[in-house]
């Protein structure tokens, strides 16, 4: 992959952790966000944009509104990693580890009525087994409009590379995480669902139940998971060795998947 670098313009000092807003200069940027001459476009959530003893991180990804007779531009949402000094400074832009959303659906999740337990063990099981630059948790309700719109999102605007979700994959009327799912991949991964399946078996007849769907969606991976913790571990846990590999042919690694069985 080819280096690319941004000049980017901070007014101010950030401190580790602080947010900033970043635009392209002369799109009317408020004070005190970060600007840039360079094209910004192709900015992915999870980038880290390094140099000029500045470390910034790409949080989400966005639109700048212009009114009616002007194009909207992107905007960019970033985090500092570590202190970062004023001034101008280019950055080179780097994708060191993958970024992972998980993405709970619950009614009463998303009503506050139930702690979620199942999301946050995602991130903690895939953190285990991959290098994430990135994670980011979601809970919403039950439905399939929202979540597909939320999935398109995440992988196609905002560049996730995984997109675990957790919950509806039963058959319960307010059960809508495969149908959602199907609308919106572009390739199924029926191998996937055959080793989730087959795990839960080893558990419980109900496993028969999950109607959990795996695809991929631009070059982002989406598995569908059970609701319950125990549930997405059992789960989980045979298609962890399989996630890096995954990803890498998915997104153009051109080496000969034989050479891993010598």
């Amino acid at each position: 992959m080819s280096e690319r670098s941004v000049t980017l313009r901070i007014a101010a000092p950030l401190a580790s952790g602080q947010y900033i807003h970043l635009c392209l200069a002369g799109d009317g940027a408020p004070d005190g966000w970060a600007t840039s001459s360079s094209p910004l476009v192709g900015l992915r959530t999870g980038d880290r944009l390094r140099g000029d003893g500045a470390t910034l991180r790409v949080i989400s990804v966005g639109w700048l509104p212009a009114g009616a007779e002007l194009a909207s531009s992107p905007l960019y949402l970033l985090r500092a990693e570590g202190d970062a000094p004023a001034g101008t400074m280019a950055l080179t832009v780097e994708r060191a580890g993958y970024a992972l959303a998980w993405i709970t659906l619950s009614d009463k999740g998303a009503a506050g009525k139930r702690v979620d337990e199942s999301g946050p063990l995602l991130g903690t099981l895939v953190a285990d087994q991959l290098d994430l630059a990135l994670t980011q948790g979601f809970v919403i309700p039950d439905d399939a409009g929202l979540l597909k719109g939320l999935m398109v999102d995440l992988a196609l605007v905002q560049g996730f590379d995984l997109i675990l979700t957790t919950g509806g994959t039963g058959v319960g009327p307010r059960d809508v995480t495969p149908e959602a799912t199907l609308a919106v991949i572009e390739k199924r991964l029926p191998g996937f669902e055959r080793v989730m399946t087959s795990a839960s078996l080893t558990k419980t007849p109900h496993g028969a139940i999950s109607r959990a769907v795996a695809g991929m969606l631009g070059q982002a991976l989406i598995i569908n998971m059970p609701g319950s913790p125990k549930a997405v571990s059992e789960c989980l846990e045979p298609l962890l060795p399989t996630l890096r590999h995954t990803l890498e042919k998915l997104q153009g690694d051109p080496s000969d998947c034989a050479a891993l069985h010598k």
